[in-house]
């Protein structure tokens, strides 16, 4: 695996960048919102635990295994935090499980699917990794979705795998490798 010093990335509409002091406000309202909440493992956040996740977030190089490395989405028309792409790295610094988050107002616009593609492309380039997986809860069907445009292939479909919010959670595993990533990067499509 590659290494450097992470600066930021950029696609057509978003830089993607370290977190900030100045992103508090957005990222608190993003992360509190139902909507935006339904399937991540959180169902709220207070500002102390925003301020954690940035102040963490800092100073974190891309790529340390087990630890959850944060891109923060900034619109370049308005310079504003619309929300985060995540990996984490396994052990084998080969491997790598990406999320994803968008403030609800930018939904439905392909800026997912871009900010998705563009750390694809950094975690096959870049980083040279192997294997790209993300885990999604069957009923996130604009995930699901997402996940297929980008050319990733459900691989495993978890049963009543994970105890999640007071009832029991089914999921699905999807994946894509180097190989295939470069010689079919998916396209954008127009928003939906």
């Amino acid at each position: 695996m590659k290494q450097s010093a992470f600066a930021f990335l950029e696609s057509e509409r978003l830089i993607l960048r370290r977190f900030a002091d100045a992103d508090l406000l957005p990222f608190l309202s993003y992360l509190n919102d139902p909507l935006v909440a339904r399937y991540q493992t959180w169902e709220s956040y207070t500002e102390r635990g925003a301020k954690e996740v940035i102040e963490q977030q800092r100073n974190l190089e891309p790529g340390m295994p087990g630890q959850w490395f944060s891109f923060a989405l900034e619109l370049k028309e308005t310079r504003t935090l619309i929300g985060h792409v995540s990996f984490k790295m396994e052990e084998d610094r080969q491997q790598t499980e990406i999320g994803f988050t968008l403030a609800r107002m930018y939904h439905r616009q392909g800026l997912a699917f871009e900010a998705s593609a563009c750390v694809i492309d950094y975690l096959f380039g870049e980083l040279g990794l192997h294997r790209v997986t993300a885990i999604v809860d069957c009923e996130n069907e604009r995930s699901i979705s997402l996940l297929s445009r980008l050319g990733m292939r459900r691989e495993g479909h978890f049963v009543e795998n994970i105890w999640f919010k007071g009832k029991w959670g089914s999921e699905y595993a999807y994946a894509v490798l180097r190989d295939e990533w470069l010689s079919k990067r998916p396209k954008p499509l127009a928003p939906l």
